[in-house]
């Protein structure tokens, strides 16, 4: 999968879960992500996707996780947490992700 965020192109493996198929054939589209706690982005899907939900204790930079059964998240900051999360994938090289989402709300494409 490839994540185009102002400019910058990210490259990411999605796991070989139901989560990350469902996922995948939605794809290509553009969301206007909203930024969150200083370390991710996310945005509500119109559709549930299926969830097998659990605590990964730390959440790293490039994680993209599904909150609940419809919030797609994109991490950019590494941290721990109490809350649980489908994985569906990780960016392959985070490197200059935080500096590409900037602080505010950002427009994100995913391709296949």
């Amino acid at each position: 999968m490839t994540l185009t965020i102002n400019g910058a192109t990210f490259e990411a493996t999605l796991e070989d879960n139901d989560t990350a198929r469902a996922l995948a054939a939605m794809l290509p589209m553009e969301l206007e992500m909203s930024e969150l706690n200083g370390n991710e982005k996310y945005f509500y899907l119109d559709e549930s996707l299926p969830q097998n939900a659990s605590n990964p204790g730390t959440i790293n930079a490039g994680d993209v996780m599904l909150f609940g059964s419809d919030c797609l998240v994109l991490f950019y900051g590494t941290h721990s947490s109490s809350y649980s999360y489908t994985r569906i994938g990780r960016i392959d090289d985070a490197g200059g992700l935080a500096d590409a989402v900037g602080a505010r709300s950002v427009q994100v494409r995913w391709d296949k």
